[in-house]
Formats: C-alpha cells, sequence, structure tokens
C-alpha cells in the first residue's frame, strides 16, 4: 500500500480512505487494550460479548458512513470500533485466565499432583524452583480441578522415592520434560504490593501461572516419585546446554563462576544464573539489556541469519547448473533470507525460553518481514503501529512491561530519526559502521534517558560510553562464541574470557562517584512531558526546535515528592511478607524502622522492595532503628546501609552481629529521645540492665514512640507478654492512634493490658500471606476487635500508609491501585 499517489484521482481517494481507516483501526486496538487494562475488577462476561457485537455495528455503520461521509468521520468511526473490539477481547481472555485460579478451598491442602516438569528448573542454593504442568490432581483421593499449570517451589534436596522400591531413596536431579508425582501444597497467586513496586501477580497473571506453592518432602508426607524420564525436548536441551555451560566452569575460580552464569544466560536465557553484584554493575552502566536474552539479541541474531542464508541461497543458485534445480528461480535470495532470518530468530528465541521479550521481538520482525514480502510500501509510523498492535494482540499485558515500552520507543525513535549517520558515507567500512553505532546510541540515551528514570528511578550517566564499548563486543564477539559453544564446548570457556576485559571496564566505570543518577518517581503528565523532550532532542530537526525539549524535561529533573509540613508526620508499613518495615516521615528526615526479612540467600526485601521504594520517594534515610537481630526484621538492612551511606543505626543488635562490620550500631535504650521538625522520637524499651537478663532476642525489641502534637504511633517490634506489662506499668499515658501490632500478631503478644493501655485506633499488622506461623492469631485479632481497634494487614492492604494530620484514615496500596488480576484475600476479624 503507497500513500505517495496523487490527490485527484478516485483510486487515490481510496488508498487514502484505506490508510486512514487502518492506521485509526490500529490505534483504537492500543488504546482499546491500554483501557481495558485500568479495570479493577472484570465485568460479567456478556458485557463484554455486548460490547463486541457493538464493535461490529460500529464497522456496519464504518463503512455505511463511508459512502456518504467526508473520511475523518470514518476514521473516528474505525478508531472506535477497534477500541470495543480491542476491550472486549482482552476482557474475555482475562474471563477465561481468571476463571482457572485455584480454588480458596484448596488453597493450604496436600494436593497430589501427577503432571511434567513444563520449563527448564531453575536452581537456587535453598533448592528449585520450576512450572508443572498438571494432568491428575487428588485430594484426599477424590479428583480436584487445578490450573493447567502451576509454580512448585522444591526445598533442600531433591531425593525421591524409586517408583519399584518405595523405601530407598534416590537423589535425583529435576530435568525438563520427565513426569512426577508428587504432595504439593498451593496457594492463590499474592505478591507483595508497594508502592512503585514491582507487581509479582501481574508477572504471574501474564505468564498463565494461576497458583503457587511447594512440594512437599516431610517425614510424614509420600516421597515424590519420577513416573517417567522425559524425551527430547526443546526446553531438556535448554537445561542440558546451561548445566553443560555451568559444569564447565572451575570451582575454584571465583571469576570462572561468574562468567560462566554470564554465558550460560546469553545462550538459554535463563537470568538466575547471573550473580546480584553483576546485575548491579550492568544496570549502574546501562547495559543490563546486553547480558540475557533481549530483543537486540535475537534481533542482531536475525540480521546475522538473512545474511548468511541470503549469501547460502545465493551460491546453492550458482551450485544447482541446472536451472530447473536453481532455487533462486522458485525463491528469490532476498525473500529466502528474509523468511530464513526471521524463522532462526524464532528458533532462538525458542531455545532461549520463549520469554516475553523474545516473543515481542519475534512479532515485530515477523510484522516487518511480512509487510516487505508483501510488496507494501508504508510509512514508518503505520508500520511501527501495525507491530504495537501485533505484539498487545499476541499479549495484551505486555503493555504494562517496561521492556514493552523501552523496547518500541527505541524503534521509533531510531524509525523517526534515521539512523543512517549523516557524513559517513565518505568513510571507510568500519569508521562508516562506528559512526551509525555512535550516532544510533546517542539517539536512543537521550530519548530512552527519561523513560528509564519515570520506569525504574535511575538512568546510567556512563551508559553512552559503557554501550559503546559493550553493543559490539557482546554481539559480535561474546554471543556469537557463546552460541557456537553449543557445537563445540571449549568456545564457551573463550566466550567467558572475552567477558573479562569487558568486566573490568564496566566495574571500572560503575565505581565513579557519578556512574547513574536517581530520582524520586514524578506523576503522569511531567513524565510524559519528559519523554517527549527526550524525543525532541533526538530528532533530526533543526536545533531551534530540538531545544524547545529541554523546558519539557524540567518538570520531571524538579520533581520532589510532597512531604509532610512541620510538625507532622507520615508513617508507611511497606509490604515486605513476614517481616517488619516502617517508613516514619516527617518534613525534613527519614527514619526506617527494620529492615525486613531475608527471603532467601539470593534475596531480601532491602533490594528486592525497601531500596526501590526509597528511591522512588527520593528519601535520604538519616536512621536505620533494627528492633533486634531477627532475620525478619534484619535481613535487608545490609542492602539499605549500602545505598543510605548517611543513615545512622540504632538497634539492640549484639556486639558481634555481623552487620556492626557493615556499620557499627548504637544501642537503643529507654530513655532516649530526639526531635525532628517538631516531631518528638522516644525510645520506651528496652532498659540498660535488659541487655544482661533478657534470654530472648524478641525482649530486647527497640521500642519506639512518635509523637506529633495529639497524635502518636507506636512500633514495638516483637516484644511479647512479659514486656508488654512492663511498658502498661512503667508508663502512665501509653495511648495511641496508631500501633504497630507487636510480634506480627503472635499468640505470645498482645496482651488485653497493653490493649488497652495503648486504646489504638488502628491496629497494623506486618505478616505474609498464609506465613507458617498463622499470624496474625484469632485470638489476637478477636481482643482488638472487642476494643474498637480496626485492624489492617498486608496481605489484604498492602502498603499501609497513615498520616498524623489525617488520623481517621490508613491507605492501603490494594485499594488504591487495585486491578483485576490481584488477589483480594478475606479480611481478618476486626479488620476493616
Amino acid at each position: 500500500m503507497a500513500f505517495d499517489v496523487h490527490e485527484g484521482s478516485t483510486g487515490a481517494a481510496t488508498l487514502r480512505w484505506r490508510g486512514q481507516a487502518l492506521a485509526a483501526a490500529l490505534a483504537g486496538w492500543v488504546l482499546g487494550t491500554a483501557l481495558q487494562l485500568q479495570q479493577g475488577a472484570l465485568w460479567p462476561a456478556g458485557r463484554y460479548l455486548a460490547l463486541a457485537m457493538a464493535a461490529g455495528a460500529v464497522v456496519v455503520l464504518a463503512l455505511w458512513h463511508r459512502s456518504r461521509r467526508p473520511v475523518a468521520g470514518a476514521a473516528l468511526l474505525w478508531l472506535l470500533a477497534a477500541a470495543l473490539a480491542a476491550f472486549a477481547v482482552t476482557g474475555g481472555r482475562a474471563q477465561h485466565r481468571l476463571a482457572q485460579q485455584l480454588a480458596p478451598a484448596l488453597e493450604g491442602r496436600d494436593v497430589v499432583l501427577v503432571g511434567t516438569i513444563a520449563r527448564m528448573p531453575q536452581r537456587s542454593a535453598v533448592g528449585w524452583r520450576f512450572r508443572f504442568d498438571v494432568d491428575e490432581a487428588r485430594l484426599d483421593g477424590a479428583a480436584v480441578r487445578l490450573p493447567p499449570r502451576v509454580q512448585l517451589a522444591w526445598y533442600g534436596s531433591v531425593s525421591t522415592a524409586d517408583e519399584t522400591d518405595a523405601a530407598r531413596p534416590l537423589a535425583a536431579a529435576l530435568c525438563a520434560g520427565d513426569r512426577w508425582q508428587l504432595t504439593a501444597r498451593l496457594k492463590v497467586p499474592h505478591g507483595n504490593q508497594n508502592p512503585h513496586g514491582f507487581d509479582y501477580e501481574l508477572w504471574l497473571w501474564e505468564q498463565g501461572l494461576r497458583a503457587t506453592g511447594y512440594v512437599r518432602t516431610g517425614p510424614r508426607d509420600t516421597p515424590p516419585r519420577r513416573l517417567a524420564v522425559g524425551g527430547w525436548s526443546v526446553e531438556r536441551w535448554r537445561q542440558s546446554v546451561r548445566d553443560r555451560i555451568l559444569g564447565g566452569a572451575n570451582a575454584q575460580d571465583a571469576d570462572a563462576r561468574r562468567f560462566a552464569g554470564i554465558v550460560a544466560a546469553l545462550v538459554t536465557g535463563d537470568q538466575n544464573v547471573i550473580e546480584r553484584a553483576d546485575w548491579d554493575v550492568f544496570r549502574a552502566t546501562g547495559v543490563a539489556h546486553l547480558m540475557s536474552i533481549s530483543g537486540l539479541h535475537i534481533t542482531m541474531f536475525s540480521w546475522l541469519a538473512v545474511a548468511l542464508v541470503g549469501a547460502l541461497w545465493r551460491r546453492l543458485g550458482r551450485w544447482a547448473g541446472s536451472a530447473r534445480w536453481n532455487p533462486c528461480l522458485w525463491l528469490p535470495a532476498p525473500t529466502a533470507a528474509l523468511v530464513g532470518g526471521v524463522a532462526l530468530a524464532a528458533g532462538y528465541a525458542l531455545f532461549s525460553g520463549w520469554g516475553v521479550p523474545a516473543q515481542r521481538t519475534v512479532l515485530m520482525l515477523a510484522t516487518f518481514a511480512g509487510l516487505r514480502l508483501s510488496g507494501l510500501r508504508w510509512p514508518w509510523w503505520l508500520t511501527w503501529l501495525l507491530a504495537c498492535a501485533v505484539v498487545l494482540a499476541a499479549d495484551p499485558w505486555a503493555l504494562l512491561q517496561a521492556g514493552f515500552w523501552l523496547s518500541f520507543v527505541a524503534v521509533a525513535i531510531l524509525f523517526a530519526t534515521d539512523s543512517r549517520a549523516s557524513g559517513a558515507r565518505g568513510a571507510g567500512a568500519g569508521g562508516q559502521f562506528f559512526i551509525k553505532l555512535l550516532r544510533e546510541q546517542w539517539v536512543v540515551t537521550l530519548a530512552l534517558t527519561p523513560l528509564s528514570l519515570i520506569l525504574f528511578g535511575q538512568a546510567s550517566v556512563v551508559g553512552l560510553l559503557a554501550n559503546l564499548l559493550a553493543i559490539p563486543w557482546v554481539t559480535l564477539l561474546v554471543t556469537p562464541l557463546a552460541l557456537a559453544g553449543v557445537l563445540w564446548a571449549p568456545l564457551w570457556q573463550a566466550a567467558g574470557w572475552a567477558l573479562a576485559p569487558l568486566a573490568w571496564v564496566l566495574q571500572a566505570l560503575a565505581a565513579w562517584p557519578w556512574a547513574s543518577v536517581q530520582m524520586a518517581a514524578a506523576p503522569l503528565l511531567p513524565g510524559v512531558a519528559a519523554v517527549a523532550g527526550g524525543v525532541l532532542l533526538a530528532l533530526r530537526w533543526p536545533w531551534p526546535w530540538r531545544l524547545a525539549g529541554v523546558p519539557l524535561l524540567l518538570p520531571l529533573l524538579l520533581w520532589q515528592p510532597a512531604r509532610p509540613p512541620a510538625g507532622q508526620f507520615e508513617l508507611l508499613a511497606a509490604d515486605v511478607g513476614q517481616g517488619s518495615a516502617v517508613v516514619v516521615r516527617t518534613a525534613g528526615h527519614t527514619l526506617l524502622y527494620d529492615a525486613g526479612p531475608r527471603y532467601s540467600l539470593e534475596s531480601d526485601a532491602g533490594h528486592r522492595v525497601l531500596v526501590p521504594l526509597l528511591r522512588a520517594f527520593g528519601e535520604r534515610v538519616d536512621m536505620l532503628l533494627l528492633s533486634h537481630r531477627d532475620s525478619d526484621h534484619v535481613g535487608g538492612a545490609r542492602a539499605i546501609l549500602a545505598t543510605q551511606p548517611g543513615a545512622s543505626v540504632l538497634s539492640s543488635i549484639e556486639d558481634d552481629h555481623e552487620l556492626q562490620g557493615t556499620r557499627p550500631a548504637m544501642r537503643c535504650q529507654a530513655g532516649q529521645q530526639w526531635t525532628w521538625d517538631g516531631v518528638e522520637f522516644s525510645v520506651l524499651h528496652p532498659d540498660a540492665a535488659d541487655y544482661a537478663t533478657a534470654a530472648k532476642s524478641n525482649a530486647l525489641s527497640c521500642v519506639l514512640r512518635v509523637r506529633a502534637g495529639a497524635r502518636v504511633a507506636l512500633l514495638v517490634g516483637d516484644i511479647e507478654t512479659a514486656q508488654e506489662l512492663r511498658l502498661a506499668a512503667r508508663h502512665d499515658d501509653l495511648r495511641a492512634d496508631v500501633l504497630l501490632v507487636p510480634h506480627h500478631g503472635s499468640r505470645t503478644s498482645s496482651s488485653a493490658p497493653f490493649i488497652d493501655a495503648v486504646q489504638p485506633r488502628w491496629a497494623l499488622v506486618q505478616s505474609g500471606y498464609r506465613n507458617r506461623f498463622g499470624h496474625p492469631a484469632p485470638a489476637v485479632l478477636a481482643r482488638y476487635a472487642e476494643r474498637g481497634a480496626r485492624v489492617v494487614d498486608s496481605p489484604r492492604c498492602g502498603a499501609m500508609r497513615w498520616h498524623s494530620g489525617r488520623p481517621d484514615v490508613v491507605r492501603c496500596q490494594r485499594d488504591e491501585a487495585r486491578r483485576y488480576w490481584h488477589h483480594e484475600p478475606m479480611p481478618p476479624i476486626g479488620g476493616r
């Protein structure tokens, strides 16, 4: 379809109408998808069917309107029809997916599953994690319906009972394609919900995983049985390649193990084998997109495949001799190269795990190839819009992923600026390539830096230099060596050697004081304006026009989140799972009370939740108060201290605790007081003598009272009944508007005299969904309810926010950011 026809002909008018109608329909599809993703709850299926029928009626109206009205009116009708259709289709798909969710009655029950390991399992220090396709499921001998695919964890070493001799244990590794019978305890997908945090439930939804759980391997559980060894499959091959790469590294050489993990990620797409410290370096230098299977790798692979297939096809044509057997006569070499390149790119994406970024890239490449093969000549923006619509038709929830916006904005800006470097034609081939790479990277950096600040709260200052070095090095040297290693294993070691100098350069760049910048998360309008400003600066327009983008950047660069006024404070109890972490903000200071739990040897609440949360609010922590040494309170402290160099530490941890080596802590002690911005902070417990007599770490929990006028918050850690009674007896006025419920609602705390002394208006419970301790205990919640306290817990509320200036309101993140894929557990007894 060409759009450069003359105005006067009837054919030109027809083509122009078709082009406008197509553009409007594609834009409408994107718009309708975006609107449906904003739904807090799904409608009944009948409403989506009615919308689909309405879309059909609008199409009929648009066709009728075409013969009687101006073209512009018809284009609006096509936009409306496509938007209604996209809304209806996406809603219908969501209804189908929601219907697959685990029934609440099966949560926490031991269900016997028979099925197949669907994907390459991932191993960590604490066990395995894998996806399991369920063929049969039984509860107490009766068949039950489960989601077709679930995600399971298998903690500890894998041991089974051989099906021929159930008494004889058999050490085993989990392999994709193997058929197993095992007992699992499942739950509905549930993740932490925090402002500007990662939406784990959306990720599970997009992957089609409607239940999670773990394999039961206790002494009273029936041992899992491997029923059959899987045959050949892509996933089994991927796992074999990954294990060979990792197994070939020298176990005594830390660098060799690190580089083997990166090589394995480049070949098989398993990002979990890259160490966290390396990820930190890659993010600081802006090259994280290169160190796993991304759209760039698949695109580069496709270009290489196009060149190789085209050269091979032409060579076959010359070898054929006879015209009858010449392949170029029945399929031209350019066509064969394009089809072969996209097909091989799809094969690479499939081998790398067929992740969402890989699927998106293959769909984009297939769309561009289809247009070229059909002979259609479309404007770049229409081609780009078609690719967007195709990707969203396949995966509408990709619109909410950062990778979607980064990739499509980058492609759009490269199209719009014409990536051919001006003045490069007179240079040699090497100079041409370098100038082209320099310009493309500069353009993409200008356009994507504001977007990166919006999506991640940080951007790399050294990213341009790092990518200029890393892109050709990784795509033209490391990745080809890594892929060729599948055919000849010694090349994997060569790929690791090739990574060594690059890693040294990246570490040196990341060590610069201003290697990356961080900014608080801005609202939507300043963010959109900043992205538009970056795009204007990158366009090949006259400089006076391009410089008009600079003022558009200022709202984002100057944005500062609102803080409480002097004499007031805000409390944010983060959703960290089974643990405690509370951010207290005054007009000019920030205190973090506890740092959340450690989830595993590789993951903790500091790295996953608190650091991104503090960055999004632009916080500089003045004090980290760690109530006591338990890991669910100090697990994320190391990550906090690494990113908050100005924070002092107040805690009851012992002198030889490992955190003392990171930053010495001052001992918390009753009687300590200070004032920030008119807000009083007081430590009420423990006494100096308690450090010598306390038998449990809970008894040493630092109790902090925060007072602003008549408004009080009381943060008490894991104190138990004995400490509660001492506090109630010692303080004549212990009343508080907000109480962080002691010990997450354990039966050993929240005694009746203590609740009577505090008389809380709000009782905040920080606990994990369906945690193994049963927190909060029903009896404890009943005591609060009897005394009129309103209980709010993090599994139902997510992050909980309370402001001393609005004492009657606790804001719940799950309520404010609700979407239909979010789990809504039942409120606790006494909750609101």
